[in-house]
Formats: structure tokens, sequence, C-alpha cells
């Protein structure tokens, strides 16, 4: 129960922390929204500068103080905001205020105050009373400094009980505000001295994580102590929403003035009509709402934040609905935000005219789009590959990454029909075209692989040609996603010499140019010279078929499968299937049992010590002794019937070894493993070739 409550008491500290910085970002953005008339003189210019420089200074110092300053500093904000109140009030009612014969009425029509004077005076009494003991509290005034406040307070008030002349009654509240003024700035620079000290400690808090983490980190500390995507995702929130009841206000009060205009209506449907937007309206205020909602770089950011929620939990949904629980696939509300960020940058979005902006924004949010379904596919690749290799059975593991799939290939055809059927070719179109099919291209890849697989699967024999199929399909699509790569730089420079250039779109063709086709290309040919070499080398070993092979009565070391149709040999005579060993060869140019090279000269193939798949050693004596068994005769050397309990001493002795080994070497090979010294000197026997030792690096020899 206490956690619960330290819970729910810290969450409603961090909403209040975001809240009470979120005026900063308004007066920010109001700031740097202002009109500038620069035809003032140069004295009014400077002023006004000097004005604004200060408004966005202390703006940004506010917006960055601790969670206890930021408190501290609201608490005396709010202390001065209700003296001014209640001088104001104080000075509107002894200068403007009958109590005895007018109305008082609102801008929406209602009654606000009360006609008769003694009600009247009383109900103010209670509303200054309020901002005293408000004020005092705020400020935290001792007693005796507290009644008097609150004296100074309502003494106006009571000349207006006892009907003192105008004058007098000026004069009494103008008093009252300058001696509440001076206990306000007296009560200030009595906190200077902590406004100082706390202005330091953050400067030398910062200067020291600059020292001591850099600046990276500084400003990620910086990013979340603040909670600054919250405070721009309020702000953006906030203002979007302000305009739009501003808006609906305003078109009621003129369909409220077109009706009365025209003579009102004669049954009660125009006042229901008047609650109603018609569709054409509420286009028309949705499209001012998202014009004005990126008029400026702080509404961008703002819009940016809304969109990295949205992306966040459009990701977790995804996840929790393919059963996928990868940390780096939570990445949607970073990546999505940042891109529709440098979108927005590169087009120039807060600077175009309203209309253009509108278009120009639908734009980036179909690019931006096409990027998360590629996020997307991203998060469900793995899985679906995942769920065809093991082989898992289960429809409802399968269903849900299957739909994701289906609906991946789906939505991209949808939106480029939607769009070439009412926008005609350039460039943007272009690109958006050839995302969508780059997109399809991936799923189609992705469920080829998977039916591969899923196939083999179900398949009661090993098919040695699924590696090679899988590859086939996969470097088909990655050759086309290349081609795709290169024709969007060539599209993206001719929107950059021909359209609309920019140093953002530069750097970004560049970043485009490494990443995409460059880091690509290098990959893919790393990938292919691999394999080719693997294949060489596995082509170069001797293989077995037919009678021998059913004659080995042993299994792949590396599966643990019987050899239905072939199988390889290595030079120290191990036994095991080309797709494995080929795998196997991808990492390292070793031996998966005794860790010698496979792939060796033929001139020293012959002297290369061998073992089987058992752990026993030998060393021919001759080319025979080194070539494949006989059929009949198993990895040791030995007919089957006549394979003493002792395999390994038994077949090491068989070939012509040393005569006794250690305990060591009567244990299973596979948990063993020696350094290059152990190699060497195995028992005091003949020092093996260092040329087919591997000392722990992997070779890329042909």
């Amino acid at each position: 129960m206490a956690s619960t409550q330290a819970r729910i008491g810290q969450q409603a500290l961090a909403v209040l922390d975001v809240a009470l910085r979120v005026p900063c970002i308004f007066i920010i953005d109001a700031i740097f929204n202002s009109y500038y008339d620069p035809g003032s003189g140069w004295a009014g210019a400077m002023g006004k500068v000097l004005v604004r420089v200060m408004g966005v200074l202390i703006s940004s110092v506010v917006l960055l103080l601790s969670q206890k300053a930021l408190f501290k500093f609201y608490t005396l904000f709010f202390a001065v905001l209700l003296g001014m109140a209640a001088v104001l009030i104080n000075y509107y009612a002894t200068s403007h205020i009958d109590f005895y014969s007018a109305y008082y009425k609102a801008a929406l029509g209602f009654r606000l105050l009360p006609r008769n004077g003694p009600t009247l005076w009383l109900g103010m009494a209670a509303v200054q009373l309020v901002f005293g003991v408000g004020y005092v509290f705020l400020l935290n005034l001792q007693s005796v400094f507290a009644a008097l406040v609150v004296l100074d307070i309502m003494i106006p008030l009571w000349g207006l009980m006892i009907e003192l002349p105008a004058d007098v009654r000026q004069l009494v509240a103008m008093f009252s505000g300058l001696a509440l003024a001076l206990n306000t700035a007296v009560c200030l620079a009595m906190r200077l001295k902590w406004f100082y000290y706390s202005c330091r400690y953050v400067y030398l808090l910062v200067r020291h994580m600059y020292r001591i983490y850099g600046l990276q980190l500084l400003l990620e500390d910086t990013w979340k102590r603040i909670r600054f995507p919250d405070v721009l995702r309020v702000f953006w929130l906030t203002r979007v929403t302000a305009q739009a009841l501003i808006l609906v206000y305003v078109v009621r009060a003129v369909r409220r003035e077109s009706g009365d205009a025209t003579g009102g209506a004669t049954d009660g449907s125009s006042d229901s009509q008047g609650y109603l937007l018609s569709w054409d309206v509420f286009w028309d205020l949705t499209s001012n709402l998202i014009i004005s909602g990126c008029d400026s770089t702080l509404t961008v950011l703002g819009m940016s934040a809304v969109i990295s929620s949205v992306a966040h939990y459009l990701g977790l949904s995804i996840l929790a609905f393919i059963g996928s629980t990868e940390e780096e696939d939570k990445r949607l509300g970073f990546v999505a935000p940042v891109l529709f960020f440098i979108l927005a940058l590169q087009t120039g979005l807060s600077s175009l005219d309203p209309e253009e902006r509108l278009v120009r924004l639908s734009r980036n949010m179909c690019l931006l789009l096409t990027a998360i379904l590629h996020f997307i596919h991203g998060m469900t690749d793995p899985v679906l590959m995942s769920l065809s290799a093991s082989h898992v059975s289960s429809f409802r593991r399968h269903f849900p990454v299957l739909l994701v799939s289906l609906a991946l290939f789906v939505l991209p055809v949808a939106l480029s029909y939607a769009l070439w059927h009412h926008y005609a070719l350039n460039t943007w179109l272009f690109a958006v075209t050839a995302f969508c099919v780059e997109l399809c291209l991936k799923v189609v890849v992705s469920l080829t692989v998977y039916g591969l697989f899923m196939a083999d699967g179900f398949s009661n024999v090993l098919w040695e040609k699924l590696d090679d199929y899988v590859y086939y399909v996969r470097s088909t699509g990655n050759i086309i996603e290349f081609l795709f790569g290169v024709i969007m730089f060539g599209n993206g420079a001719y929107t950059m010499m021909f359209e609309s250039g920019s140093k953002i779109r530069a750097c970004m063709m560049c970043l485009h140019a490494y990443f995409n086709i460059y880091l690509q290309a290098k990959n893919g040919w790393k990938t292919f010279i691999n394999r080719r070499t693997a294949v060489k080398k596995i082509n170069s070993l001797p293989e077995m078929r037919g009678d021998q092979l059913r004659d080995i009565e042993d299994v792949c070391a590396i599966c643990y499968q019987e050899f239905a149709t072939s199988a390889r040999i290595t030079p120290c005579h191990h036994y095991f299937h080309a797709l494995c060993l080929r795998k196997w060869l991808y990492i390292q140019d070793t031996c998966p049992m005794c860790h010698q090279r496979v792939y060796v000269e033929e001139e020293s193939r012959d002297r290369a010590a061998f073992s089987n798949n058992n752990g026993g050693y030998a060393a021919p004596q001759d080319a025979a002794a080194a070539a494949p068994p006989a059929p009949g005769e198993n990895q040791h050397g030995q007919p089957p019937a006549e394979l003493p309990a002792d395999g390994a001493a038994a077949g090491a002795q068989a070939a012509g070894g040393p005569g006794e080994l250690n305990n060591e070497l009567l244990e299973d090979n596979d948990s063993i493993e020696y350094d290059e010294d152990e190699w060497g000197t195995q028992n005091g026997s003949t020092p093996i070739e260092e040329d087919y030792i591997n000392d722990d690096t992997d070779s890329t020899e042909d």
C-alpha cells in the first residue's frame, strides 16, 4: 500500500513537473512567432531585441531548472501574481464600480456580479481574503507580517463600505498597492542569495558532467531530466486544443450572426445545426489546425513528439501481437519522430506558405508511413524466420506474424494505387512508389524463405540444397534492393539539383550513399566471396556415396543426423554433411571435431594426423592409410565386429600410433581443447605440423 501511494505521488510530481515547464515553451514560441517591426528607430529596435533575448533566456533557464528549484520558482511567481491580482481588484473596485446602480455581465452574456451593494462588497472581500491568505502562504511570512499584509489588502474595501470620497478611496488603494509591492520586493530580494547559489550549483554541475561524461551524455541527461518529449507533447496538444476551441467558437458565432441577419429560423433546427459542423467546415478546421501545428520549429518538434508516442505504442502493440520480445524492436518510437523531423527540416516545412505547407506535410507523412512499414517488417522478419527454422507447428503462433506480413504487402499496394490515382508522376511520387515496391519485395522474400524452411521441417530427409535456395532468394532480394537504392540516389540528386536543393538534403544523400549503397554492396560482395571460398573448400574434399556411406555406421558430428545421400571427409578423417560443414566453414576454417584446418595442400595432406568422430587419434604410415575406409569398416579403420570396447586406445594402436595414451585422451574429443603448444607435443609423440593447426584465428585461405 505504501509503495503504491509512493508511486502515485511520484507520478503526480512528474505530471506537475511537465505542466510547469510547458509555459516556457509557449513563451519561447510566442517570441519567435511575434511580429518584429524594424522601422521604429534604432533605440526602439534595440529595446525590442533586448526584450526578446531576455525573454528567451529567462524561459530557457526556467525550463532547465531542477524539479525542486522549479517548484520554488513557481511558488514565488504565483505569490507575485496573487499580489498583483489583489492590487488590481482594489484599484478597479475603488475607481470603476458603482455598488448601487448597474448589472454586470461577462463576455458570454452571463451575470457576473450581484446587484445590491452589500452582497457585492462581501463577495469581493471574500476574494481578497483568499488572495491575501494565498500570498502569505506562498511567501511563508511570519504571523505578524502576515496579518499586516492581509489587513493592507482589505483596507481599500473598508473605504468602500464607509463610503469615503472617490479621491480618498483611490489614494488609499494606491498606498495599499505600494505597500504590497514593497513587501514583495523585499521578500524577493531576500531570496536573491538562494537564486545565486542555485544558479551557481547548476553551473558547477553542468561543468562537472561535461568534463567527466562529455557533451553527448550531458545532453541526454538533461533531455531525460526535464522530460523534454513529454513537455513538447503537452505543448503541442494544448496549443492545438486551444486553437480548435477558438475556431469552433468563431464558426458558431459567425453562424449565429448570419442567422440573426437573415431573420432567424422558425423552429429549433437552427440551434441543433449550430452545434453540428458540416464535412467541408470540419475539413477546413482540421486543415487549419494541421497547418498551424507545424508553423515553427517548436511546433514541428511538438508534432514529432506526438508522432513518437503514437509510433511507440504502435510498435509495442505489434510486438505483443506477433509475440516478439526483442528490445531492439522497441525503437520505433525513436526512429519515426527523428525521420519526420529530418524530413521537415529537409523540405523547410515551417517556412512554407499555409497551402503549400499542408501539401508538403501530407507528402512527408506518406514517406514516413512507408518508413514505418519497413521498420515493422524488420520486426516481423526475425520472428517469421525463428518460427520456420524451429519448426513450430502451432497455428496460433504462425497466424499473427503471417497476418502482419500480409498487411505489409497489401498496405503499400493500396497506398501506391491511391497516390497514382490522384497525383501525376513526380519525384516525390516516384520515391514513395519505390519504397512501396521495395517493401513488397522484402515481404515476398521473407515469405519465400519462410516457406522453404517450413517445407524442410515437414520433410523426413535432410534437404542439402536448402541453404543454396535460401541464399539465392535472399541474394536476389538484396540485389534488387541495392538497385532501388541506386535509383533512389539518382532521384534525390535530381530533386536537389532541379527542385529543392538544401544542405540537409545533401547530407542525407551522402548518408544514403554510404549506408544503403556502399556498405550494402561491400557486405554483399564479402558474403559472395566467403560462400564461394567455402564451396571451393567443400568440393576439394572427398565424397562418399552408396555402400560406403551405409557402412559408416555413424552420424554427422554437427547436426547428429544420419548420412542419407552423401558425406564429406575432412583431411583428419571426420565425416560431415556437406551442408553442415559449409555452414561451419562460413565461420572458421577448422574441423569442428579436432580443430585442424580443413583445406590443406595436396602434398601435406598425407602427413596430417587424423581422428574419427569418436575421439581416436592415428598417424597414417602412407597415403593409403589416409584414404577413406573401405566398405564394412567404420571411422576407426577396423571392422565393426572387431572394435574393442575401449575404442579410443584401440583405434590409436591399430593405426600405428603410440602404444599408450594418457587418461586425458580417453575422454570424448568434443570436450578437449588444445593450445598451440599442446597440439605440438602430445605425450611425447611426433609434433604435428603447424601448417595444419588453427592458432585461434579464422582462416580464409582457398
